[in-house]
């Protein structure tokens, strides 16, 4: 689903029935990962999304380097996406996290979920403050 607005406020708007659950993430990032800047911009993945953090990052086939967040949150059709580009001690976030979240649906670097309640919170938080602690000490978590 892709998502064009020009500022936060528009972009939450636009989830529609999800804006609530997107906030309701949002703060939860924000309060568990106070160190990774949050920016709104559109990261060319799915439109204008919400970033936490950034990395350097490189694709095989391209010789540009570029920056990507570390946590990226995006509504799609039929559920939430929370990105989570971060490999810890060889294992991808959402892959470690995964039995600890909940009703969540878990890809190597993706967290699927319909609703914020289907998430377990202190699963979520323990993900979010691991990931928070290595970003700000400065670990490699993923990329270049």
């Amino acid at each position: 689903m892709r998502v064009d607005a020009d500022t936060i406020e528009q972009w939450f708007a636009a989830a529609g029935p999800r804006e609530a659950d997107l906030r309701r993430m949002d703060a939860a990032i924000t309060a568990y990962a106070p160190d990774m800047e949050r920016v709104f911009k559109d990261w060319n993945f799915g439109g204008a999304g919400l970033g936490y953090g950034r990395i350097d990052y490189r694709t095989k086939s391209s010789p540009t380097l570029q920056q990507i967040p570390v946590l990226g949150l995006m509504p799609q059709k039929r559920h939430l996406a929370l990105y989570a580009c971060a490999v810890i001690d060889g294992q991808y976030l959402a892959e470690r996290y995964r039995e600890q979240l909940g009703s969540v649906s878990c890809g190597k670097s993706c967290i699927r979920f319909t609703a914020y309640d289907k998430l377990d919170e202190s699963g979520l938080a323990a993900m979010l403050t691991d990931v928070n602690e290595r970003y700000r000490r400065g670990d490699h978590l993923y990329g270049v």
